[in-house]
């Protein structure tokens, strides 16, 4: 319950509570936009920082390795779990959006495990850029077979042009501003090592906590008026938004014990793994997957997956990590 007494916590349920009220309170775009930037900037730099203390050990690859492995296969347990009871477009489009990664939830993890003096590896910061795209490019791909499924089915004359060029793709999910912005960081931390971190840290450390506490103000009433695209859906769809994130980081959980990863690290992968983009994804998706439907992927992730993670999920894979590990 400490958790929930954090100001950065107590400012999202706020938000919430805010945004359920129908108040006119608002972050405008920009200023939102800014924190965003802001919080990968000192995260980047703050992985950087770390990375030119430890350099690129073992520990470093297979961190790096697992995270690759579960920004694979859980999109792809998603597709075949949500296949079951919707169409391929949906599925596709929600796989990709639980196979990404929030760099929101992923930064107020590291705050947690800051806060509560628990160790872990400026890599993570990669590692999270690293588990962004594979889900983006495998939902295309699923998309792309579902169309041609379709097209088979509906004659010759049914139109494919709907395709959506995988290259295309690939360059907006690898160029993407924010994930440029969190590498870019990250290198000039390695670079300027010790003494770019002594001259960053009025900005990227002392300013972090409340900077963060404002986005997840933003964060939650954004939270609060997306809950409204849930109502009327397939209670299915409300206990994957739940239960498939807990089995992600349940997924992480066995991988970090076999890798021989520690607590911290791997609370981080579970984090990474149970989280659900709702700004990358959703942006891409709404273009190569125009069949999907927005409220599902948007408002699962956004409206149900993200503040079940910022107010219970966090503490719960910390605690869980420490435990077994």
């Amino acid at each position: 319950m400490q958790s929930f007494f954090d100001p950065a916590i107590l400012f999202f349920v706020f938000g919430i509570l805010a945004g359920s009220l129908k108040s006119n309170l608002e972050i405008p775009p920009q200023i939102s936009r800014f924190l965003s930037l802001y919080l990968l900037m000192a995260l980047g730099l703050k992985g950087g920082f770390a990375l030119a203390q430890s350099g690129m050990t073992t520990e470093v690859l297979i961190s790096l390795g697992a995270a690759l492995g579960m920004a694979i296969l859980v999109p792809l347990l998603g597709y075949l779990t949500l296949r079951r009871f919707l169409n391929g477009f949906d599925a596709a489009a929600i796989a990709a959006t639980y196979g990404s990664v929030s760099a929101v939830t992923f930064i107020t993890a590291v705050q947690y495990l800051d806060t509560h003096g628990i160790d872990y590896g400026g890599h993570m910061a990669a590692a999270m850029a690293l588990m962004e795209s594979p889900a983006i490019v495998l939902a295309v791909v699923l998309a792309n077979h579902a169309r041609q499924k379709t097209t088979f089915a509906n004659g010759p004359d049914a139109s494919g042009s709907n395709n959506a060029p995988l290259g295309r793709i690939l360059h907006e999910a690898l160029t993407d501003g924010a994930q440029l912005l969190l590498l870019g960081a990250m290198l000039i931390g390695v670079l300027t090592g010790e003494a770019g971190q002594a001259a960053m840290k009025p900005f990227s450390v002392d300013l972090f906590k409340g900077m963060l506490a404002f986005f997840l103000l933003d964060m939650g009433l954004l939270a609060a008026r997306n809950m409204g695209k849930l109502k009327g859906q397939s209670v299915w769809l409300l206990v994957y938004a739940i239960a498939g994130p807990m089995a992600h980081a349940g997924i992480a959980l066995v991988l970090g014990w076999v890798l021989g990863m520690s607590s911290g690290n791997v609370a981080l992968l579970m984090v990474l793994a149970a989280s659900a983009s709702y700004i990358a994804v959703p942006a891409v998706i709404r273009h190569a997957i125009p069949e999907a439907n927005p409220s599902l992927y948007f408002g699962m992730s956004l409206g149900l997956t993200f503040p079940f993670n910022i107010l219970i999920g966090i503490p719960l894979y910390v605690h869980v990590a420490k435990l077994y590990l």
